[in-house]
């Protein structure tokens, strides 16, 4: 019997586990009827708990942490019941006996959870007073541009003009952590607010979730199961009797509504603020936010992060410069500079850095730890909603790095390359700047102005560019090597088979050896621009890329074109501009699919082979002055063409107005015509064609030239030895005209009978008269007996500019009923007959101007005006007999007008821009004034100039 005992146990504690096996294994069913009624149980309190929240949650409430927690737990529990729910509709598990375990525990589970839900007293508690935790953050970086965010951001908030501040940039930049500052700023002066309340929102958070997270970081529960505005009524109550509140929303991605969320409105009554961070200026712009842009660091803050976070090691004699070059490739992007800075924390070998250097500039995706700042910038690129607009980045992304790209040029490419396509060439180019616009506000490029100031070009961060070239690397196949000092052509394990886009631009190659061949037949795009060594390319190699549509060869020293070229019929785009030693171009009968063809500044003497073939053809450029003759009868075969430039100075190169005027689709022509018939001819037929710009010369002179086309240069017109008083050809100018050259014309006394009553210069805003000698007077009003014409009051209210030079006979410019109240510049030189720059009509039979009419008090206002300038006129006497109100003058010029002895200025009326009078002693000396002070009030704004002109 004593031996029968330990075995009975033995046998005992083998046998249970395989008895309780066995009841969890029959009792699968048994035990999902008992888990879904204590389940219903747990639910119903639960429902009930949130009754009594609805009653007792408001304002000054906030909910239990024991409370929170039980309704957490809940929450979870449930999503647990719905899973083993699923396994055992579905027989997921292999195991009926590991399954009825799973849900024996989960019904005790079910069982204390309703058991601690049994609250007796109160669920809620008198909220805090706000959240005093600061945030952990880094040290901001930079006098100049971080410290300079931060302090514009507080004084917004310390500024009761506004109530909403968006704080924008591209990823990385360093705005959340600016934020975080302005944060604990707050929480450190606590006089300023009595909460400072933040929420991250992230992209793809809903008015829901939001609502959950302003809720939880108040402190307060609002029902799960009630609408969005019910949850949004009882947010609203709460939050209405806060006062003097910062509500900080970081990282916006869509704009929203305020109420829909239940977030009353800052105001001056509720003395509350909302700032937010964004990468989308459009957000800030939508949510009536005053928008502030967090800029890179500059070059000098950069290399200090990255030293704070690399470690002194970097000053080591043989790191140190390696170390710079590597600090370098952040491109000043906070985030880049960190994350490059702590992988080379701790490395010493200058072998390492190089490493890391040749790593990163091969490119940034090589260097393992950028994954995160590309996945990051990714972001805003994903979050872009028109396929286009990542496109466009794309074309973008072909550019070297650093690269300032010419808005017109890249929309030129997008046109080209059919990512924009438009009803007219116009509406190509608003599409192409909306989407440029887009990708600015969204922090993916970069608005900076030209040399000019007023040319709007793009720059893409160096970083974007590398992100945009990883993502689309999946999906195109690229060769991207813009820009890297290139003096050969990649090697052929480059040339793929499926390549699609290849970008050479910007290097230094010389030449294609003579057997390439690339088997490339996919390449849709190959850029070889500016490539100015680049002369020769053999035949070979183009045999094998049928599917090319793009081949940009712009700025190259080529000389002849491959014959291969003539055998790509899916070329769309050819550009050749600025090929100067091209002077021949293969034939075009096989290229019917062209739809760009660009021969600007190239050496070519004729229109090249099978012109006439290109119906297809959109865009022709021929501005070259080597072009000597245009074929009559190819244009009018050239029915979809929008866009035809030549060169204006040619004896030769003259189109016909019939052929122009047959173009119907011609929106943009710059060019020579025949005769003034042709321009009439022309001219008329703009009467019924949609809207159109266009730079036209008249006559013959080969010293003037047209400007070549820009994308919108204005409606120019130049008449040049063309002769008046002969019927049928009298010019007749259109009213949308803009500026006006008129050189060696005879028989035109003055400008009014270039218009008619219906035909007006209503938009003329420059206006160029030299060397025309029958000319009496510029411009006259309707009651002069000069007048052929009658115009309506204002006709040249939009002129800014008037110079009149080398007209003999002139004796006055204009009357001074004209209303030039936009004219900004006028100069008058070597006019040897002029007497008077303003006067009235001449008398009848007299030759004398009724100057009677006008006294010494009578006041005409220039406002405008900023530059006035007579040079050699030896018989001027007056400017005008009145006084002149020009506030905005600038500068005044007088030389060789020895009879002109006053100047119509008043002291009362002294123009307060006045930078400079230009003069000699004598003449200033011999002046007579209205008034004894004018002399000393103009003395100091002299500048002293001899005796000849000015220049």
């Amino acid at each position: 019997m004593e031996v029968l005992g330990p075995i009975l146990e033995i046998i005992r504690i083998v046998w249970d586990p395989f008895r309780k096996s066995f009841r969890y294994h029959r009792s699968v069913e048994k035990y999902m009827v008992v888990l879904h009624k204590k389940f219903v149980e747990l639910n119903s309190r639960k429902e009930d708990i949130e009754s009594r929240l609805n009653i007792d949650l408001h304002s000054s409430k906030t909910l239990k942490r024991e409370v929170r927690l039980w309704l957490d737990n809940v929450q979870k529990i449930a999503s647990e019941v719905d899973t083993i729910s699923q396994e055992v509709g579905e027989r997921k598990c292999l195991s009926r006996a590991r399954l009825g375990k799973k849900i024996a525990l989960k019904i005790q589970m079910v069982e204390e959870l309703h058991q601690k839900g049994a609250f007796t007293d109160r669920l809620v508690i008198d909220a805090p007073p706000g959240n005093k935790d600061t945030l952990p953050t880094t040290t901001l970086v930079g006098d100049s541009t971080a410290k300079t965010n931060m302090e514009e951001v507080w004084n917004c908030l310390m500024d009761d003009n506004h109530r909403k501040i968006g704080v924008y940039g591209m990823g990385g930049v360093g705005k959340t952590t600016l934020l975080k500052h302005i944060h604990n700023r707050l929480i450190r002066e606590a006089d300023k607010f009595d909460h400072v309340i933040w929420i991250s929102v992230s992209k793809s958070t809903s008015v829901t979730q939001l609502q959950d997270k302003v809720a939880g970081a108040l402190g307060v529960c609002i029902p799960e199961n009630e609408s969005e505005m019910i949850r949004a009524a009882k947010l609203f109550a709460m939050m209405t009797t806060m006062k003097k509140y910062v509500l900080i929303l970081d990282d916006v991605w869509e704009e929203f509504q305020l109420e829909d969320v239940g977030i009353p409105e800052p105001a001056a009554d509720n003395e509350s603020k909302l700032v937010l961070t964004t990468r989308l200026i459009d957000v800030c712009l939508r949510m009536g936010c005053k928008h502030i842009k967090v800029d890179l660091l500059t070059e000098e803050e950069a290399w200090t992060l990255f030293v704070e976070k690399a470690g002194c090691d970097v000053f080591a004699p043989h790191i140190e410069t390696i170390a710079k070059e590597v600090a370098k490739e952040g491109a000043c992007l906070p985030l880049a500079i960190v994350t490059i800075a702590r992988s080379m924390k701790g490395v010493t070998e200058s072998c390492e850095w190089r490493n890391a250097l040749e790593e990163l500039r091969d490119s940034t995706r090589g260097h393992c730890d950028m994954r995160r700042v590309l996945e990051q910038l990714k972001f805003s690129y994903n979050h872009l909603d028109d396929e286009k607009l990542r496109i466009c980045l794309l074309y973008c992304a072909l550019y070297p790095e650093d690269l300032d790209i010419g808005r017109k040029e890249l929309i030129e490419c997008l046109v080209a390359g059919g990512v924009i396509e438009m009803n007219s060439r116009q509406a190509e180019f608003d599409k192409g700047h909306a989407m440029l616009n887009k990708l600015e506000k969204a922090c993916l490029l970069e608005c900076v102005m030209g040399s000019s100031g007023d040319d709007k070009r793009v720059k893409m961060h160096d970083l974007i560019r590398d992100m945009v070239l990883d993502v689309n690397g999946n999906s195109f196949r690229l060769m991207v090597k813009a820009g890297m000092h290139l003096r050969e052509i990649p090697d052929d394990k480059y040339w793929t088979e499926d390549l699609q886009m290849a970008s050479l631009m910007y290097n230094y190659i010389s030449e294609i050896p003579p057997n390439s061949s690339p088997l490339c037949s996919k390449l849709s795009t190959l850029l070889l621009s500016s490539n100015h060594r680049l002369r020769r390319i053999p035949d070979s190699f183009f045999l094998h890329l049928d599917s090319l549509r793009f081949l940009d060869l712009s700025d190259t020293s080529i000389e002849v074109l491959p014959n291969s070229i003539s055998k790509l019929q899916k070329l769309a785009v050819l550009l050749l501009r600025g090929c100067t030693r091209l002077r021949c171009i293969i034939s075009l009968t096989r290229l019917i699919g062209l739809r760009k063809l660009d021969l600007c500044d190239t050496r070519v003497k004729e229109i090249p082979q099978g012109m006439e073939m290109l119906i297809n053809l959109k865009y022709l450029n021929l501005y070259t002055p080597h072009l000597e003759f245009f074929p009559f009868g190819i244009l009018p075969k050239l029915i979809n063409l929008q866009v035809l430039v030549t060169y204006g100075a040619s004896k030769t190169l003259k189109f016909n107005g019939e052929e122009v005027a047959a173009l119907r689709k011609l929106e943009i022509f710059s060019g020579q015509l025949s005769r003034v018939r042709d321009f009439n001819v022309f001219m008329v037929s703009l009467q019924d064609r949609g809207p159109m710009v266009y730079s036209i010369r008249v006559g013959e002179d080969p010293r003037v030239t047209i400007e070549e086309e820009k994308e919108l240069f204005g409606n120019h017109v130049t008449l040049s030895k063309c002769i008046f008083g002969r019927g049928e050809d009298e010019p007749v100018l259109p009213n949308g005209i803009q500026r006006l050259k008129i050189y060696d014309c005879r028989g035109l006394s003055s400008l009014r009978k270039l218009f008619s009553r219906t035909n007006y210069p209503s938009g003329l805003q420059s206006c160029e008269i030299v060397n025309c000698k029958d000319m009496v007077c510029a411009f006259e009003s309707s009651s002069s007996p000069l007048a052929a014409t009658t115009l309506p009051d204002g006709t040249f209210s939009n002129l800014k500019r008037l110079h009149c030079r080398e007209c003999q006979n002139i004796k006055r410019l204009f009357t001074p009923n004209l209303l030039l109240n936009n004219l900004e510049v006028l100069q008058v030189f070597s006019c040897l007959q002029m007497e008077e720059i303003i006067a009235e009509e001449l008398k009848e039979g007299c030759g004398q101007s009724n100057n009677h009419l006008i006294n010494r008090d009578t006041i005409l206002n220039f406002p405008m005006l900023r530059i006035l300038s007579f040079w050699n006129l030896p018989n001027l006497k007056t400017i005008f007999m009145g006084v002149l109100g020009c506030d905005s003058l600038q500068v005044l010029e007088v030389s060789g007008c020895p009879k002109l002895e006053r100047l119509p200025f008043s002291l009362p009326l002294l123009p307060s821009s006045l930078q400079r009078i230009s003069a000699t002693t004598e003449w200033w000396e011999s002046l007579e004034w209205d008034q004894p002070d004018a002399k000393v009030a103009f003395q100091p704004f002299l500048t002293q100039v001899t005796g000849k002109a000015l220049h």
